[in-house]
């Protein structure tokens, strides 16, 4: 693991993701190392090239929160790290930065993938308006594995649970979800007594990582390869245009609260629109 300490500005930036005004990212890379994630593009902007999951950078910042600039605002934490990497138990730069959020009036959302947002539940239960969000696609732990090395699908599903407990509002993030692969129906069933809200996002396969997840694909799941070619090398749209609709009709019928990410790309364009609009 490459580990290094660098000096940032300021440790808020202006967001373009549809949900949020703002994004704390306190570190840069993540140990999670997950073979889909999106944010290994970042290294082309901070001349990484090691593989993705095998550095991070501790990002240090003297400026405190200009707390008067967020309120009202969304914050999200974080969008192209996971602010609980197990080097966050040595820096606990995210529990220096909920310390000061404390005071915020604005929304916190914070996303990982890590049990280790318990330690900070002393902290969260202070924020006024604190959401938590936890991402799991599948309850077979052998394909978690070969996908991510963060928390064991069970631990992620008892911290939801201890969180809402303690009166934290949980989201538990259907993300990615994989082709015939995960099962959303039997994660809301295992889980609904204890989440508030579940939001769904589609298998995106782009950059350097789509080669890896489809030559994974071939490999483990041949099976179904026909199929994802068909998606992901063709095109076809199809498959999600009649998931997608399935999961909305089987949330309203089961009075599950829910957002669906599907089109993201959409969702960001509608986002800069209203932005333009208000100038």
């Amino acid at each position: 693991m490459n580990i290094k300490e660098i000096k940032v500005k300021d440790y808020l930036t202006k967001s373009n993701l549809p949900a949020s005004d703002y994004v704390i990212n306190p570190y840069v890379g993540c140990t999670h190392a997950c073979k889909y994630c999106y944010a290994s593009f970042m290294k082309r902007f901070t001349g990484h090239k090691e593989e993705w999951g095998t550095f991070i950078d501790i990002k240090r910042c003297d400026k405190e929160i200009d707390l008067k600039k967020l309120k009202g605002k969304t914050v999200f934490m974080s969008s192209v790290t996971d602010c609980y990497n197990q080097f966050e138990e040595k820096y606990q730069l995210t529990r220096k930065i909920l310390e000061q959020l404390i005071k915020a009036k604005a929304k916190i959302n914070i996303s990982t993938k890590s049990k280790l947002v318990l330690r900070d539940i002393d902290l969260l239960k202070q924020i006024e308006n604190i959401t938590v969000s936890m991402s799991i696609n599948t309850l077979n732990e052998s394909f978690r594995k070969d996908m991510d090395k963060a928390s064991t699908i069970q631990e992620r599903l008892d911290t939801l649970k201890e969180l809402h407990e303690n009166g934290i509002y949980t989201i538990l993030f259907i993300s990615p979800i994989f082709p015939y692969i995960t099962d959303y129906k039997k994660i809301v069933e295992l889980s609904k007594e204890y989440i508030d809200e579940y939001w769904f996002e589609n298998l995106n396969l782009r950059g350097e990582y789509k080669t890896k997840i489809l030559a994974y694909m071939q490999e483990k799941y041949s099976d179904i390869i026909d199929k994802y070619t068909e998606i992901y090398i063709k095109g076809n749209k199809q498959y999600w245009i009649e998931l997608s609709n399935e999961i909305e009709k089987y949330c309203k019928e089961n009075n599950v609260k829910y957002k669906n990410y599907f089109y993201h790309e959409k969702l960001v364009e509608e986002k800069k629109q209203r932005l333009v609009n208000k100038k």
